[in-house]
């Protein structure tokens, strides 16, 4: 459980006893914290596969590998949602970068790269349709090179929800030099099985990835109501 101390507690994150403190659109908020039932999905499996791989390729490495990867988090350190700034650990760093390359079907590093600016990709236009099917993601320029597109999608939700964060899966891997718009219905199609009914609304969210350190973007989402 994180907190922030003022006067009072002014914002937190995390888990507290049976309850779960957050935020959202509407401000902070605490609700009852609820184990989700394991359902093994094929993601879910896929997820836990990489994870193990990657343990081990990480005790694999040699100890001056394992050193270097120690010694470059400082190049990788995040601020949080307090303004405080954190170092990954050289495991934890090794984990994220590979995960990402691994996803976008790349090889794996050994050693840790030198950040570099990841790749923009700027979510426009959703444009979603039931009748004969289509979903078009228009995005502001093609895919830049050495960058792959995660997207991410929600299974068709009602027109009035907007919190969406723990509905995303991923969909997609869109390749460098990839032009607007995407079209993503085949894709989505696999996942979810169709776009939907006339008034409901699907979510889309892009992360850009740089093929050559694994570092991730901003994300970009967009939404649409299916006509």
């Amino acid at each position: 459980m994180k907190l922030k101390w003022g006067a009072l507690v002014v914002d937190g994150r995390g888990k507290i006893g049976g309850h779960v403190a957050s935020k959202n659109r509407g401000g902070a908020y605490l609700r009852t914290k609820v184990t989700p039932v394991n359902k093994q999905s094929s993601y879910q499996l896929d997820v836990r596969n990489r994870f193990t791989g990657l343990s081990q390729g990480w005790r694999g490495l040699t100890p001056a590998e394992i050193a270097a990867w120690n010694a470059a988090v400082a190049g990788y350190s995040k601020t949080d949602i307090f303004g405080d700034v954190h170092q990954p650990s050289g495991f934890s760093l090794y984990q994220r970068l590979n995960n990402n390359l691994e996803t976008c079907g790349e090889a794996a590093l050994t050693t840790p790269p030198l950040p570099e600016a990841v790749g923009i990709v700027v979510a426009g236009a959703l444009t979603a349709t039931a009748a004969g099917g289509l979903l078009s993601q228009v995005i502001g320029a093609a895919v830049p090179a050495d960058t792959k597109v995660k997207v991410y999608a929600t299974a068709p939700q009602s027109p009035g929800k907007s919190f969406v964060k723990s509905n995303y899966r991923l969909i997609q891997i869109v390749a460098a030099a990839a032009p607007s718009p995407l079209n993503l219905k085949a894709a989505y199609d696999l996942k979810f099985g169709s776009v939907g009914s006339a008034g409901q609304k699907i979510f889309v969210k892009l992360i850009a990835v740089n093929t050559n350190t694994g570092q991730e973007g901003t994300p970009s989402s967009s939404e649409a109501i299916v006509v």
